[in-house]
């Protein structure tokens, strides 16, 4: 038995590690992951690395959802850590990530190392989770634990309360179907969306201002930034600020995603300088591919490992999402929980 569990359990991780997240850049939204989040069944006891996000690819029509979660293991999605085989987050996109950035040829390359840092601050992570069961708290990146006080970083929020948030790097998907559903239910959702998205579409950008919900910054060209100088990195940040600002009217509230999930903890240095809390997930979705069982398979991959405190990743350009997300809202918030910002999460 103990042989089988565990042969069982390599495979699990081995088909969950490769996620990512959307964007239509270099990429995958968890690229793969670094130990992947896990993707264990809902009555699951043992603890399973989760996928995090690839790119973004729309997916196929789903099939109509069942009133209640399946109980088929459901992949929690998020950027897998460098030493798994990726989440961001959403249908996946459209560019595979690559290890250059594919600004322009003569893009500089990630900046020297000053003197005094220590080499391991420059290592590339990703992002991963490790699932449980249903109404616990997933295990997280051991990084995380020597994180400083001057890293600021949040991966999960306290109590009864949930925090969707919505990565675009790729495919917009139907936007009109997803301002509606959100209204109707009376929710206010966390929009991480690449620059190039924010540019090609700015009536959306000022509709989902105006609706009451964040929208956060995730860099102008949804790159990997661990293939990026220090310098390109702060003009990705800036560069989305200064376009946000000229369509809204209004500062970017400071909150940020790395694209894919990929990071390193000088990065988060970095962004942390710049005045930004960089937000996580502890549940995420292979939604950057066609789902199975249609819509039914969102549903339970976000029903099946809520938890206090849920940052829930889905992607935008995933129409089995759209299709799900109506149920979702309805039931997550029947099971007693509530949609909150990630700018109410205490730290």
């Amino acid at each position: 038995m103990k042989k089988t569990a565990a042969a069982s359990a390599v495979l699990l991780l081995s088909g969950i590690l490769a996620a990512g997240c959307t964007g239509n850049s270099n990429v995958s939204n968890s690229g793969s992951p670094v130990q992947s989040p896990a993707a264990t069944a809902g009555a699951s006891t043992s603890p399973a690395a989760a996928p995090s996000p690839a790119p973004e690819k729309t997916p196929a029509g789903s099939a109509k959802p069942s009133a209640s979660p399946s109980a088929s293991a459901s992949p929690g999605i998020s950027p897998a850590p460098s030493s798994a085989v990726k989440a961001s987050p959403s249908a996946a996109p459209s560019a595979a990530p690559s290890a250059k950035p594919s600004a322009s040829p003569g893009a500089a390359k990630p900046s020297a190392q000053p003197k005094g840092e220590s080499s391991a601050s420059r290592q590339a992570l990703s992002w991963y989770y490790m699932k449980k069961p249903k109404g616990q708290v997933p295990d997280f990146p051991k990084e995380t634990k020597s994180f400083t006080a001057k890293e600021k970083a949040v991966w999960v929020g306290q109590g009864k309360n949930v925090y969707l948030t919505i990565d675009n790097g790729g495919p917009m998907g139907d936007t009109a179907k997803l301002l509606k559903t959100l209204k109707e239910n009376n929710v206010k959702a966390n929009f991480f969306i690449s620059g190039n998205n924010v540019k090609a579409h700015p009536d959306f950008i000022k509709q989902l201002a105006a609706d009451g919900h964040l929208v956060a910054n995730h860099t102008m060209t949804h790159k990997d930034m661990n293939t990026l100088s220090d310098e390109q990195v702060r003009k990705e940040i800036t560069d989305f600020e200064k376009l946000y600002k000229s369509i809204t009217g209004q500062d970017v509230v400071k909150y940020f995603r790395f694209p894919y999930g990929k990071y390193s903890t000088h990065l988060l240095d970095l962004t942390s300088d710049m005045g930004y809390t960089s937000v996580f997930w502890s549940t995420a979705m292979r939604d950057w591919e066609p789902r199975a069982n249609g819509a039914e398979d969102p549903y339970n991959d976000i029903m099946n490992n809520l938890h206090p405190g849920n940052i829930i990743l889905m992607h935008q350009g995933s129409k089995e999402n759209m299709e799900a997300l109506d149920r979702i809202l309805k039931d997550v918030k029947k099971a007693g929980y509530s949609f909150g910002l990630v700018s109410e999460i205490k730290r």
